[in-house]
């Protein structure tokens, strides 16, 4: 078949392609397009066959899209979206919206504050349109734009990409929580002195620092740079008291081999059979070899039994 020419290709396959890569399994996938999963099965057949490659592989939890499929994704997205828009300009009724699809990544914060908003403002003004919510963060979220992992995002930063366009929707602050039973002599009226000798919790996807970590850096910069000479300078004379160590090794050569030395009952045991067959050899004790009484040892300790 000639590549170029798309006058025998079924177009549908590209919706199914779409509906299977963001939905992950053929089962949700059928579901969103109103078929029978064995339709959904046999039109990836026809897939795999159009693009020469598996395009999504069974795991564990569904169908994850191979190399080739996540190339395609963003191409298909976009044919999809332009057919889209060219039917709403035609027919601009909200009925348009109906099994379309709008992935917005969110942070947990951002969520919490604006997901009902939106779900209630897109009930209301695009009915049928399916709202997805991705977890995303300002760390993250421009390689996921750039990736087309999501449609529009919503972070405290993260948007310095080249060709992503962004809009300031408002400016947030922090309020503290604390435990009141723990530290009752606080009040209302938090110092910069109270809070950093408090004992903080973080909850992060990005690593054991946070925003107010940098921030509070830059602000004691001189006091964390003290401390990092200090630091410094232990860490240099430690490496000095080594480096002396093993030139004193090299110029007196290899140390003499340890003896490892035996454990005081071991010796005193060892002693006393030495004794006694010396005592043997001379005929010393004679009648308490022949077992008149015999001495029991007790780890260190000697007991004598009667016969």
């Amino acid at each position: 078949m000639n590549r170029g020419d798309i006058s025998g290709v079924d177009l549908n396959l590209l919706t199914i392609f779409e509906a299977l890569f963001e939905e992950g399994g053929a089962s949700r996938a059928a579901i969103r397009l109103d078929m029978t999963q064995s339709a959904v099965s046999a039109a990836l057949g026809r897939l795999r066959t159009l693009y020469a490659d598996r395009l999504f592989v069974p795991t564990g939890r569904g169908l994850s899209p191979t190399a080739r499929a996540r190339e395609l994704k963003p191409v298909i997205s976009e044919a999809l979206d332009r057919c889209r828009q060219s039917l709403a300009m035609a027919s601009p009724d909200t009925a348009a919206f109906h099994g379309r699809a709008v992935s917005i990544g969110l942070s947990d914060d951002f969520e919490l504050a604006l997901g009902r908003p939106i779900m209630e403002r897109v009930a209301r003004e695009a009915p049928g349109l399916r709202v997805i919510f991705r977890q995303t963060h300002s760390q993250i979220v421009s390689e996921a734009l750039a990736r087309q992992d999501m449609d529009l995002a919503i972070a405290a930063g993260g948007f310095g990409a080249r060709g992503l366009g962004r809009e300031v929707l408002g400016q947030g602050g922090y309020a503290c929580l604390l435990d009141g039973d723990a530290v009752p002599d606080v009040g209302l009226a938090l110092t910069l002195d109270q809070y950093v000798s408090l004992g903080h919790l973080l909850i992060s996807s990005g690593g054991v620092v946070g925003i107010v970590d940098e921030a509070l850096g830059a602000r004691f910069h001189h006091a964390f740079r003290g401390a990092a000479v200090v630091a410094q300078r232990l860490a240099r004379r430690r490496d000095d008291s080594r480096a002396r160590r093993r030139r004193d090794r090299a110029r007196d050569g290899p140390a003499a081999p340890r003896v490892p030395r035996e454990p005081a009952g071991l010796s005193r045991r060892t002693g006393l059979a030495q004794q006694r067959a010396a005592r043997r050899r001379s005929g010393e004790g004679e009648g308490r070899d022949r077992g008149v009484f015999r001495g029991v040892l007790h780890g260190e300790r000697a007991s004598v039994m009667r016969q």
